[in-house]
C-alpha cells in the first residue's frame, strides 16, 4: 500500500506515535522514527520494523527548536531524497488548573504541539510542493475541539492544530498535497494506565462506545489518509473516540 513512501513520524517512541510508525512501516513505507527524549525506545520501535521485514531510522530532534527541525529535515532528505507523509505526532502535557499554570508549562506545551508541527510543514512545504505530492497528518486531539479543565494549555495547542491543518490544506491543494487532521478521544496508552479504575469507568461513561479506544484505531485512520484511497480527502479533521463528539 505505502511501498516506496517515506514517512516521517515525531514522537514516535512511544504510544500512539509508536504504533503509527510500526503500522506505515507494515504497509510498505520506509519510516523516520523522530524522538526527542528515549534513544533506546526509538531504537526499539526501529528494531521491531526492522525484525517484520521494513526499514526504519531513528532520528533525534526536538521539533519545537526551529532550527533543529530544519537540520533533521535537511538530513532525511539528503538520506532519503524525499519525504511523502508526515506525521506530526509530538507532544506533551503539563496539566494544570489556568489560576495555578505557569507560563512555561504554557509555553513548553505550545512550543512541542503547535509550533513543532508549524516547524515540520515549514521545512517540508517546499520539497512537498516540488514533488506535487505529499500526505500531512496533525494529530490532534477530542481536547481541542471540546476543551477539558486543567488543560487550557494542552487544549489550546490541539485547536490550534486545527487551525494550522485548514490553513495549510489550503494553501498546498493546489499541488496535491493533503493535510488532515485526526482528533483521538480517550486511548489507551501509558498515559491513561495510570488512571485508576474508577477514573477509567467514569470515562467511559462519557463515551457512547462505552470503551477507550486503542492506538491501532488511531493508526489505521492514519495508515488510510497516508495512501492513495485518501487522495480526494485534505483540510479534515477526523475524530477516532467513541462517539465522545457528534
Amino acid at each position: 500500500m505505502l511501498t516506496g513512501k517515506v514517512a516521517l513520524v515525531t514522537g514516535a517512541g512511544r504510544g500512539i506515535g509508536r504504533e503509527i510508525a510500526l503500522t506505515l512501516a507494515r504497509n510498505g513505507a520506509t519510516v523516520i522514527v523522530n524522538y526527542n527524549g528515549s534513544k533506546e525506545r526509538a531504537e526499539e520501535v526501529v528494531e521491531s520494523i526492522k525484525e517484520q521485514g521494513g526499514n526504519a531510522e531513528a532520528v533525534q530532534c526536538n521539533v519545537a527548536d526551529f532550527e533543529a527541525s530544519a537540520q533533521m529535515v535537511k538530513d532525511v532528505l539528503g538520506k532519503y531524497g524525499k519525504v511523502d507523509i508526515l506525521v506530526n505526532n509530538a507532544g506533551i502535557t503539563r496539566d494544570n488548573l489556568i489560576m495555578r499554570m505557569s507560563e512555561q508549562d504554557y509555553d513548553a506545551v505550545l512550543d512541542t504541539n503547535l509550533k513543532g508541527a508549524f516547524n515540520m510543514i515549514r521545512h517540508l512545504s517546499k520539497a512537498f510542493l516540488k514533488q506535487r505530492y505529499g500526505k500531512i497528518i496533525n494529530i490532534s486531539s477530542v481536547s481541542g475541539v471540546m476543551g477539558n479543565a486543567g488543560q487550557s494549555n494542552y487544549s489550546a495547542s490541539k485547536a490550534g492544530l486545527i487551525g494550522l491543518t485548514k490553513s495549510v490544506a489550503r494553501e498546498l491543494a493546489s499541488r496535491n498535497v493533503c493535510v488532515n487532521a485526526v482528533a483521538p478521544g480517550f486511548i489507551e496508552t501509558e498515559m491513561t494506565d495510570v488512571l485508576s479504575d474508577n477514573v477509567k469507568d467514569n470515562l467511559k461513561n462519557m463515551i457512547p462506545l462505552g470503551k477507550l479506544g486503542s492506538a491501532q484505531d488511531v493508526a489505521n485512520l492514519v495508515l488510510f489518509l497516508a495512501g492513495n484511497n485518501a487522495d480526494y480527502i485534505t483540510g479534515q479533521v477526523i475524530h477516532v473516540d467513541g462517539g465522545m463528539v457528534m
